[in-house]
């Protein structure tokens, strides 16, 4: 252990010298032959906008010196950009990629060193994100006020066609269990089934899995039971994926069923830096809304004022959750309610008029609809909104002219459904009329959908790389520090080279 280049001087000396230094004869050889616009020459000097001082304090200072965390962290950033995305990939391409020999200093860590790293890393790159953040707005690069919320779901590290039920699940606990016995006790089994893993580490793996899913499933239970009847499936339908049990399944982009997670971001809408994220382990957008305001809070420091969004995240909850904040939601309103008829030809509840003096709905044809119950429904997210049911006589609906045009009803009369959020709904469908309101709403489109083509097409993050709901955040967090990074770097460079360029007063006069 000695200590580090002069260039890093802020690196604590416990950490073990690179094997190359820049006055190394064969890494200035390797400088020369980089192209100056190299990718690995551009996550150099852009990891000068980090500070790893919490990174470097998770090591102990004890046993045998790590390797240092920066070079690391730029090997791993550099592996990302090129849609390297799997620790062991990282291990091969320190061995062969010589850009990563010139980035790393000629750092080789075994495989298991980039597994752990990418755990440790992990609980920090929030911090580093915060980090970035707080530099743009501080550059007045980004006001962090108005952003655009979207979503995509990523396929899980878990095969689609391995799904277990219950019956499939409690055959292959038990066996398990008694082989984890034998082996904790010193006993070498004798033979193995075929699905079981054939080592007594994978075994142990296994069996953490396993148990994993048994809590998944009981969960999974307990949820649907409490589904209505029409949407309640059979016991022997819920099924978890044993490789990935925290991963919901669902469909994703291309219709196909399988184990996924749902990313979420929020994009400046006046600068390409990503203000929140994060990864849910759900197969929808539902109820994100208001965890990624807190999110974006936390990364920027600063308060979204106004958040673009597409129809999913317009919701009454939504909206009460934005006023409560002071948050201008954009996004157009699509009615989902019991009220809405289902055929196109009667009436929807729009042309029902409120009277919020008589407490009551009148309808197309001027008669009353007066409030006949409330009740509690459950929605997509385990939220749940209070609904009153307003409901017009049977005998006036009856005897209306109107009836083959509002209700299918045959005894009964027309009923719709207030949320307790319709002043809030109103509002808003109002205000989404406005020009104002579309013309800032057209920047949707040209800044969210940019993250997820560009990370899925161009990063191949179209499956995650490891298990569980921690390590696919740590990997999708790793994506946002690499594009942030970047931008901040690109940004700051810009900025110094205008400074830089003599003034004249050329061309002033025309």
């Amino acid at each position: 252990m000695i200590s580090v280049p002069s260039r890093d001087a802020k690196i604590p000396a416990r950490f073990a010298q690179a094997p190359w230094t820049e006055h190394t004869a064969f890494w200035r050889q390797l400088d020369e032959q980089l192209p100056h616009d190299h990718l690995a020459r551009q996550i150099r000097d852009a990891m000068a906008h980090l500070d790893l001082a919490p990174l470097y304090q998770t090591y102990s200072g004890r046993g045998k010196a790590p390797h240092r965390p920066d070079l690391m962290l730029a090997i791993v950033l550099f592996e990302l950009r090129r849609g390297q995305r799997h620790p062991s990939q990282w291990y091969r391409d320190t061995h062969e990629c010589y850009p990563l020999w010139w980035l790393g200093f000629g750092i080789r860590p075994a495989r298991s060193c980039w597994y752990e790293f990418r755990e440790r890393a992990g609980a920090y790159v929030d911090t580093l994100n915060a980090q970035l953040l707080h530099q743009a707005v501080e550059a007045e690069l980004t006001t962090a006020a108005r952003g655009a919320l979207d979503g995509s779901a990523v396929a899980a590290n878990a095969s689609r066609r391995r799904l277990i039920n219950q019956e499939r699940l409690e055959p292959r606990l038990a066996p398990l269990e008694a082989v984890a016995d034998d082996e904790a006790q010193g006993e070498v089994p004798e033979a193995v089934p075929g699905w079981m893993a054939k080592t007594a580490r994978g075994r142990a793996h296994q069996h953490e899995r396993y148990g994993q899913a048994q809590e998944q499933l009981t969960k999974r239970q307990a949820a649907n039971a409490q589904r209505p009847a029409s949407q309640r499936q059979a016991p022997d339908k819920i099924v978890v994926s044993p490789g990935d049990p925290e991963a919901p399944l669902g469909l994703d982009k291309d219709h196909v069923f399988g184990p996924l997670y749902t990313v979420q971001t929020v994009r400046d809408v006046t600068s390409p830096f990503i203000l929140g994220y994060d990864v849910f382990a759900q197969a929808s957008d539902a109820a994100t809304l208001p965890p990624m305001l807190r999110r974006s809070q936390q990364l920027t420091g600063r308060r979204l004022e106004d958040l673009l969004v597409d129809s999913a995240y317009v919701t009454g909850m939504d909206l009460a959750e934005c006023a409560a904040q002071d948050v201008t939601l954009y996004g157009p309103w699509q009615a989902n309610d019991w009220s809405a008829p289902k055929s196109r030809s009667q009436f929807s509840k729009d042309r029902f008029t409120w009277h919020g003096d008589l407490d009551a709905y009148e309808c197309p044809a001027g008669h009353l609809l007066k409030r006949v119950g409330c009740h509690t429904r459950r929605c997509s997210g385990g939220r749940e909104v209070v609904e009153w049911q307003y409901r017009g006589e049977a005998q006036t609906c009856q005897a209306c002219p109107l009836r083959q045009q509002c209700t299918t009803s045959q005894k009964g009369g027309r009923s719709v459904q207030r949320s307790e959020h319709e002043e809030l709904i109103q509002a808003h469908r109002a205000w989404m009329e406005t020009a104002e309101a579309k013309a800032v709403y057209r920047l949707r489109g040209q800044t969210i959908e940019i993250v997820f083509a560009d990370v899925k097409e161009h990063r191949g993050l179209r499956r995650f790389s490891g298990h569980g709901l921690t390590r696919v955040r740590t990997e999708f967090a790793l994506e946002v520090l690499l594009h942030n990074l970047l931008v901040l770097h690109r940004f700051l460079g810009q900025r110094r080279n205008t400074e830089a360029m003599p003034y004249t007063t050329e061309g002033l006069a025309a």
